[in-house]
């Protein structure tokens, strides 16, 4: 007897059970559903929640790899074992067996608790509520080990996953009930919670340790951390990156969002695959460099000058905005939410061109927290009922005025 009919005969079994939302996600997981619909006229497609969510994850394996890559390399670099890129995306100083193993082992740990701690509430609310298990969360459980610093205590990032999962979608009612992106509720959850953690300087550059006098006394360390390259514009010091290291990901950061081309990539193919929202992708990058131009001609103006707080973010060229810190990823990624992001297609202009403007206002007027992006999407995330609220009572003023016309 095939695997598969063993599993039917099991679900068959434990059809009536206490666990049977548990058995059907892992048996659906494997397999298509045998219940089909009988009769009727029904609606037919190949797309269904598992497809949508796993295309998403498609667009962000390459990110994840490269990610891996990146996190070694930088660690590598930073102990002098190797030299930067000379050749571009093709280095061979890159992509090293060496450098993905470093990479690999730091954040393999976190997709597992991500993944272990997040789908065990999903499989205990739907066991306590006797309702299917959704797939929603494969997507955040992604989403998560992507956007924190790669040296998050395991338990820290626990406790978040299980915050952003209760609180952030289950109180609601579940996938597709949440009015709060879930992955983001967990990062702003560890940032409120453990700063330090997140934005100060425990957080992972290259490696896990602050570096200080131990070096110089021969400590053995494993890793070193510092500044991210927000946080030295921020405090109007250098990028010391080329622009081209920063379009490809050379740079350190969090796990998905140093490389723009692969998120430039997999948004593009969120698109052609009809997931992902054009619409609210343009319309952010159009705020960001609306709000970028902005600043740029404070600075020009004479307004500000260097000895402010605020110059040394504000005074970064416009379309520099657009290729460091996580606005990229947020924007392709995580704005476009189907789920908490307008549904209108003027909502979606208005609700993508805030998010861009906001995220670099938050950015340059914080500057101890640069990076705005995450910010800027949540609070679009409680506006958005509003926004297509007032599109949708527009389009009705509009058709009742269309209407006395044709009756005058």
């Amino acid at each position: 007897m095939s695997l598969k009919n063993k599993l039917h005969i099991l679900k068959r079994k434990y059809r009536s059970s206490k666990m049977a939302p548990a058995f059907n996600a892992l048996h659906t997981f494997l397999y298509l559903p045998d219940e089909t619909t009988h009769g009727g006229t029904h609606i037919k497609a190949a797309d269904d929640l598992k497809r949508t969510m796993n295309t998403v994850i498609m667009a962000m394996v390459p990110c994840l790899i490269f990610g891996m890559f990146n996190a070694g390399y930088q660690h590598n670099i930073a102990f002098g074992e190797i030299q930067a890129v000379t050749a571009g995306f093709f280095s061979p100083e890159f992509w090293t067996l060496d450098n993905f193993l470093i990479g690999f082992w730091k954040i393999l740990p976190l997709v597992i608790v991500s993944y272990g701690v997040g789908l065990g509430i999903e499989f205990l609310f739907a066991i306590i509520k006797k309702h299917e298990v959704e797939e929603g969360y494969l997507v955040t459980g992604m989403l998560v080990p992507l956007i924190v610093p790669v040296d998050i205590p395991l338990w820290m990032l626990a406790v978040a996953v299980a915050f952003g999962v209760v609180i952030g979608k289950e109180v609601f009612g579940g996938t597709g009930m949440n009015i709060l992106n879930p992955a983001l509720t967990i990062r702003a959850f560890l940032f409120f919670a453990y700063p330090t953690w997140m934005s100060g300087d425990k957080v992972w550059v290259e490696g896990a340790v602050k570096r200080t006098q131990e070096i110089a006394a021969g400590a053995n360390l494993d890793a070193i951390s510092g500044e991210t390259i927000l946080g030295s514009l921020a405090q109007g010091k250098a990028a010391g990156y080329s622009v081209m290291d920063m379009f490809l990901g050379f740079i350190p950061g969090s796990v998905g969002e140093t490389s723009t081309l692969l998120i430039l990539l997999g948004g593009l193919f969120l698109v052609f695959a009809k997931i992902g929202s054009w619409r609210i992708m343009l319309s952010s990058v159009l705020g960001a460099i609306v709000m970028g131009l902005i600043f740029n001609q404070v600075v020009a103006s004479g307004w500000i000058t260097e000895s402010s707080k605020f110059y040394g973010l504000m005074s970064t060229t416009w379309w520099h905005h657009l290729l460091i810190g996580g606005f990229a990823f947020g924007t392709v990624f995580m704005a476009t939410d189907p789920v908490t992001a307008s549904q209108t297609n003027k909502g979606k202009w208005i609700y993508g061109f805030l998010v861009g403007f906001i995220s670099i206002m938050i950015r340059v007027f914080n500057p101890a927290y640069p990076e705005g992006v995450m910010l800027a999407i949540l609070l679009m995330n409680v506006f958005a009922p509003t926004i297509d609220h007032y599109v949708v009572q527009g389009n009705v003023k509009k058709r009742k005025k269309r209407l006395k016309v044709k009756t005058a």
